[in-house]
């Protein structure tokens, strides 16, 4: 088996041993089952690409020979780059239930033809890379230590790469595998492609697990899914999502588009919503406090509790620590009694709760307080459209209007 990062960066030559150049990526075919490689591209002395069909090349050792009267192509449909398109992107594992990153790609070569054999996941896979740039020290260093590094391989069958290319997605159904991964984990894969892709992925879903995986989407990407959808389709989408959370989304959309999905409802799913509508007049942007407090996912416990000594000094109270990726996007969320339980070297990631509650600027007042008693929370974050943390609601903040409503 011979893995991309062996081969990146080789010489290409011809049989007479002309240098052509290095190479530089392989393309391969997509929709067959056993991907196909069909194409090289290699970067000539000049410095320009080219690309030469995989039926001109003769061996494989410290060079690839290829034969002297070649000829250049391009890229086709259904072809992808593997550096480009598969290297170090994200991918779903089916057979652990999880997204994982691509660090490395085997290749299984016969007499006839070089085809993707699967994946290398782990951190073998790295550090292969880094060797064949030169980063021979760091397997140096583990091999000295006897630390064993093992390579993560999933083979082609259990992964599910979601390819971007011409706006176009090629996936194999697999979708009672893909029923087992977490809604939340979906959601961010999709994040990262466009909503034409997202939705040609959420074809494969049932309707219900489809459902889910747009409530964990961010508001923003939510309002771009159904203003892509038919008003029918929007509607039985909907019907899968909590009242309060469908209301957020409508939100978003015009009055016209608002009535064009409502009117494909039920009539008890529809007078709820238009009531839950009519509440958006008084939403919470005006309550909400900035005196929260949170920290990046990799923080440790001891890191924490530093950060609170020292930026909690001038809270009236503190109940949970809020969790946030390198991109300040909230994604967890820990009660303080969770924080002293933990091991002081513990990271947050480790035992935060990821499937956060939260609540929008345009979220109604009594939603927020429907959701504060059904999931038993005494504050609930404020995000943006872009996930990003812009303050806190607290019962407290609702006391005023829920006594008002008890008279």
């Amino acid at each position: 088996m011979l893995y991309f990062s062996e081969l990146d960066g080789k010489t290409v030559r011809t049989e007479d041993e002309i240098v052509v150049g290095t190479l530089q990526d392989f393309i391969f075919l997509v929709s067959s089952d056993n991907p196909i490689v069909t194409k090289m591209v290699v970067k000539n002395p000049m410095g320009q690409r080219m690309i030469i069909s995989i039926d001109y090349l003769k061996k494989i050792n410290n060079f690839l020979t290829i034969e002297k009267e070649f000829l250049s192509s391009y890229l086709e449909e259904n072809e992808l780059y593997l550096e480009k398109n598969l290297l170090d992107k994200q991918i779903i594992d089916l057979k652990g239930n999880k997204i994982v990153r691509v660090n490395d790609v085997a290749l299984n070569q016969d007499k006839e033809k070089l085809s993707i054999a699967g994946v290398d996941v782990g951190v073998l896979g790295v550090i292969r890379r880094i060797r064949f740039l030169g980063g021979d020290n760091v397997y140096r260093i583990l091999r000295l230590f006897n630390i064993k590094v093992t390579s993560e391989f999933l083979s082609w069958a259990d992964i599910q790469p979601l390819e971007l290319i011409r706006g176009q997605v090629r996936l194999r159904k697999k979708e009672e595998k893909l029923e087992k991964v977490r809604p939340e984990d979906l959601a961010d894969y999709l994040e990262k492609t466009n909503v034409i892709n997202a939705r040609k992925f959420l074809k494969i879903l049932d309707t219900e697990k489809a459902a889910d995986v747009i409530s964990n989407l961010n508001i923003n990407y939510q309002t771009s899914i159904f203003k892509h959808f038919r008003p029918e389709k929007a509607a039985k989408f909907l019907t899968f999502i909590d009242p309060d959370e469908a209301v957020d989304v409508l939100l978003t959309l015009s009055k016209n588009r608002q009535e064009e999905i409502i009117s494909y409802l039920d009539e008890n799913t529809r007078s709820s919503i238009r009531r839950l509508l009519e509440l958006s007049k008084n939403p919470i942007g005006g309550l909400i406090t900035t005196e929260y407090l949170s920290v990046e996912s990799d923080y440790s416990v001891r890191q924490t509790i530093d950060i609170i000594r020292k930026k909690t000094v001038d809270f009236s109270s503190l109940d949970y620590v809020y969790i946030v990726n390198k991109d300040e996007e909230l994604v967890g969320v820990v009660s303080l009694h969770e924080i002293l339980l933990q091991d002081l070297d513990m990271p947050m990631y480790k035992f935060m709760t990821q499937n956060v509650i939260v609540v929008h600027f345009t979220t109604p007042e009594e939603i927020v307080i429907k959701k504060m008693l059904k999931y038993k929370l005494y504050a609930l974050p404020v995000i943006d459209e872009n996930k990003h943390m812009e303050g806190l609601i607290t019962l407290d903040d609702l006391s005023g209007i829920i006594l008002r409503k008890l008279r």
